[in-house]
């Protein structure tokens, strides 16, 4: 069936799969196109994805919603993408020097040792809003242009460009014509001051990463180029971008400060909105850009978990007691309570607020009594655990109690995981009916790019929950709870 009617396509490109989702002119869901992507893990710690396996698989979800919808005027494209995940590649054959390093990678987490007891945690963190940890994208060049052979002097030569995915797509898309990214990603890399808005030559330095690989930032809706019609059968032009989880900020309309959403997906990440003033956390949280418009910047104070979703995948991948996701709600009320069992998943380090990137993950309090629907429950409960963790920490430096949390991501499906979140942190939880909430904040900041829209105004009003989840768990239960928490935690630690 042809659709008449103008259309924007969204490209969610995740950690675990590459997506493209066709939104309406009323931004429904007209349709989804989705491939898995291969996570792979050469080394202990070691996280790389085939960076031609995103681009092909990208291409080929899009070409796939088209030709499944059958739209034909398509108004833009907006993208979004696992941040920190960095790609290096030969701008003269578009071919990459090297798998992308995916943001779960650990492989640097000594030489981040060794610059923060060099002393250049503290200038980081006020240039950047981060702390050094091997999550961001700076220590993944550098190791790139230090271990492939003749990387570094066909760098320096000006014939290597590098970016996170969102870069590496629009540079593909647009045939190798625009080389560039957005504020929110740029943010993510280590290497942008976000005070002053530009590369920081100090820090290019510092990693010895010359500044003729890095794309132009632009803000948030902006003009990227178009897309070569080999591609996609239309010059489509792209006119938003932003890093998966501003992403998600955007599309649950937590554009008033002190709003906070939280995405489960692959990991699980927590951001509250500060508005337009730089403020460093003074609780291992980072400062982050959380959106830039017509050249005006609101900051974020994000609490980053690493592992979500991926402790699901792993129960149904690896220890293969479930088959699927959705098997992990009957088994977490199949049995009274947790029995004690806790998952720590730290199988890519420890986020914040605790920062240890050598952490592993372990399974604590287990006995001959615990079987698979403890362990299912015990991943489930985790996800609140670390949350409870971000919010204790963005209440002490907002100086608020939090009421409120918007929640989105695969996993918030699950009624019960909601229901204990809201239980552990003693906040309401909403949930919107749309909860792929990454991709319509694409759509959104393509849509305000084609003219669709004419402010972020006309997004808030928009938004709403189809459900809420009111806390019910009495304090007492809820602080003993979490003291099994943080004793699992210790014990995770006590080993480093």
């Amino acid at each position: 069936m042809k659709h008449q009617t103008p259309f924007i396509l969204s490209i969610d490109q995740g950690t675990t799969s590459s997506r493209a989702i066709l939104f309406s002119r009323t931004m429904d869901i007209v349709d989804i196109s989705q491939k898995e992507l291969t996570l792979h893990y050469p080394e202990n710690g070691w996280v790389e994805q085939d960076a031609n396996d995103i681009w092909n698989d990208t291409l080929e979800v899009c070409r796939e919603v088209i030709k499944q919808s059958g739209a034909n005027d398509i108004s833009a494209i907006g993208i979004t993408n696992q941040r920190e995940t960095v790609v290096v590649w030969d701008k003269n054959t578009g071919n990459p020097i090297y798998n992308a390093i995916v943001w779960q990678d650990r492989r640097t987490a000594e030489y981040c040792r060794q610059l923060k007891s060099a002393g250049h945690e503290e200038n980081i963190q006020q240039k950047t809003g981060l702390l050094i940890d091997p999550y961001f994208s700076a220590t993944k060049i550098k190791w790139m242009l230090d271990n492939v052979d003749g990387a570094l002097q066909k760098a320096q030569a000006g014939d290597l460009l590098c970016g996170t995915v969102d870069c590496f797509l629009i540079w593909k898309l647009t045939g190798g014509s625009v080389h560039a990214t957005d504020a929110t990603n740029a943010s993510r890399t280590m290497l942008f001051n976000i005070q002053s808005h530009e590369w920081d030559k100090e820090l290019l330095e510092l990693f010895n990463i010359p500044m003729s690989m890095l794309p132009e930032v632009k803000d948030n809706v902006a003009n990227f180029g178009t897309t070569d019609p080999s591609h996609l059968g239309q010059s489509i032009p792209i006119t938003g971008a932003a890093g998966d989880q501003q992403a998600a900020l955007i599309g649950q309309a937590c554009f008033a400060t002190g709003m906070v959403k939280s995405t489960y997906g692959t990991g699980c990440f927590a951001l509250m909105n500060i508005g337009d003033q730089f403020k460093l956390s003074q609780n291992k949280l980072l400062t982050t850009i959380a959106y830039r418009f017509d050249g005006k910047t609101t900051y974020a104070l994000e609490g980053s978990i690493f592992i979500a979703g991926a402790a699901i995948q792993w129960l149904r991948d690896q220890l293969q007691i479930i088959n699927h996701a959705g098997e992990t709600d009957a088994l977490a009320q199949s049995v009274d309570d947790n029995g004690g069992v806790y998952m720590v998943p730290a199988f890519t380090g420890l986020g914040a607020p605790y920062w240890q990137p050598d952490a592993r993950a372990t399974i604590t309090g287990l006995t001959r009594n615990a079987g698979r629907a403890h362990i299912a429950r015990a991943a489930l409960e985790a996800q609140a655990y670390q949350t409870c963790d971000l919010v204790k920490a963005m209440e002490k430096d907002s100086g608020q109690k939090l009421k409120d949390m918007r929640v989105d991501g695969g996993m918030v499906a699950n009624d019960w995981m909601c229901q204990f979140l809201a239980d552990m942190t003693a906040v309401n939880v909403d949930r919107p009916p749309i909860i792929e909430t990454t991709a319509l904040g694409a759509a959104y900041l393509a849509a305000i790019g084609a003219g669709w829209f004419g402010s972020i105004l006309d997004i808030t009003s928009a938004w709403s929950a189809e459900r809420s989840f009111a806390p019910t768990m009495s304090g007492a239960l809820r602080d003993k709870l979490y003291d099994g928490w943080q004793s699992a935690v210790k014990q995770t630690l006590a080993g480093l």
